[in-house]
């Protein structure tokens, strides 16, 4: 029915049209007979011309159109969920991929863009022997023109398309467009479309290689930590092992060191996190193992503020510290010496340290072992540039390694790498 009203309108409208005409013609005392020929010639090529736009306009939109789809003047909204800005990027590449636009005005400030489509023959040529495609040259003009504006609104747009014909609206009465204006809004509306989903699929594909590269760093840290874990057991349990030959008292009081620095450990295992505090103990556990094994070769100061003990603190970290100052400061060293531990904070960061008055850098302990290389890997996978990790000489003797971490930051609750 409704494309059977378009027709009527369409057809009526050059009878009204012919109808004055031969009323003016009729007043010069002309004879009416060339008017009513022209008139029912007209008609001849009205009727089938209505009739290819209803069909053209029915294949576009693949159904049956509606009533605003076969007007020669169309108009569309967009809904973009993107700012103003980046939505008339959009509506500014979509406009210009058109292959038939010219005289493109983009104004950026007022979020508006204006283009001439130049109007095809949709027929490829048949149409120039039709009147009605003079007719439609004649009062159409030889431009279409599009229109897009955006409406801003925070973090989604709107974006107007109105694709019209050059000519006065009353011209549509007698002529039709074949579904050209139709067609170029589809045509922008599509683009806008696809770069939308193209936008998606990136900002998808970025979350996938996040968490990608977050597995793997976790799947890092896991592996770093299970590299360290196994150093600390392997020595306590070989000085356990030559303790109970020689003193089995000792080495009864360094397994049960162990025990409790197991009980502490092995729960924490899996998240590669734990706090200061926690670890603090299991350097004290570990320490303490060492001077049964060292006697009085080996001294211990821990000077770390009760505040700070519920401070996130990466598992084994601390524990590999004051193992690196054992083995390679004070075991070997004749006489022994001592272990400091301190914690500070100030600005917002956090500093531990760990030193030592033993033998200092020298040809085997440059401070580039593979347990301070697994520090530094882990810190910089777990913090990114917010920590920071240094190894300096001690004054007079030994070394110090300081890990910075900042205050604020709930590690035991994910990685910020």
């Amino acid at each position: 029915m409704t494309t059977f009203s378009f027709a009527t309108r369409h057809v009526f409208a050059w009878c009204v049209f012919y109808l004055v005409v031969l009323i003016l013609w009729s007043n010069f005392g002309l004879p009416e007979f060339p008017i009513v020929l022209l008139w029912m010639i007209s008609l001849a090529f009205v009727i089938p011309d209505a009739t290819s736009h209803i069909h053209r306009v029915r294949m576009i939109v693949g159904g049956k159109p509606t009533p605003e789809q076969l007007r020669n003047r169309q108009r569309r909204q967009i809904e973009v969920p993107f700012p103003a800005d980046e939505a008339f990027g959009l509506l500014d590449a979509a406009l210009r991929e058109l292959p038939r636009a010219v005289d493109i005005e983009s104004a950026p400030d007022s979020l508006r863009v204006r283009a001439g489509i130049e109007r095809p023959d949709p027929y490829g040529g048949h149409s120039r022997f039709d009147p009605m495609h003079w007719v439609d040259r004649k009062l159409g003009g030889r431009y279409d023109v599009v229109v897009g504006t955006v409406a801003p609104g925070g973090d989604t747009s709107s974006i107007t398309l109105a694709c019209e014909p050059e000519s006065a609206a009353w011209t549509d009465w007698l002529r039709v467009d074949h579904g050209r204006n139709l067609e170029t809004t589809e045509a922008i509306t599509r683009a806008i479309t696809r770069r939308i989903a193209e936008h998606r699929r990136g900002e998808k594909a970025a979350v996938r290689d996040t968490a990608s590269a977050k597995e793997l760093s976790e799947a890092k840290l896991s592996l770093l930590n299970a590299q360290v874990e196994p150093h600390f057991l392997y020595n306590t349990l070989a000085s356990a092992q030559a303790l109970t030959r020689s003193d089995p008292a000792r080495a009864d009081a360094m397994l049960g060191h162990l025990i409790a620095y197991l009980r502490r450990s092995l729960p924490r295992n899996l998240d590669g996190q734990s706090t200061l505090g926690e670890e603090l103990e299991r350097a004290t556990a570990y320490l303490e193992i060492l001077k049964i094994r060292m006697g009085s070769r080996l001294s211990t100061q821990v000077d770390v503020p009760e505040a700070l003990h519920a401070l996130p603190f990466p598992s084994m970290m601390l524990q590999t510290l004051v193992e690196n100052a054992i083995k390679h400061g004070l075991e070997s060293k004749p006489g022994g010496g001592t272990v400091w531990i301190r914690a500070t904070s100030a600005n917002q960061e956090v500093s531990v340290t760990v030193a030592d008055d033993g033998r200092g850098f020298n040809a085997e302990s440059s401070g580039t072992g593979i347990g301070l290389k697994n520090v530094r890997e882990r810190l910089r996978l777990a913090y990114g540039n917010a920590a920071r990790f240094s190894i300096t000489a001690n004054y007079p003797n030994g070394v110090a390694a300081t890990i910075t971490l900042p205050a604020a930051t709930a590690q035991g609750h994910g990685h910020v790498a």
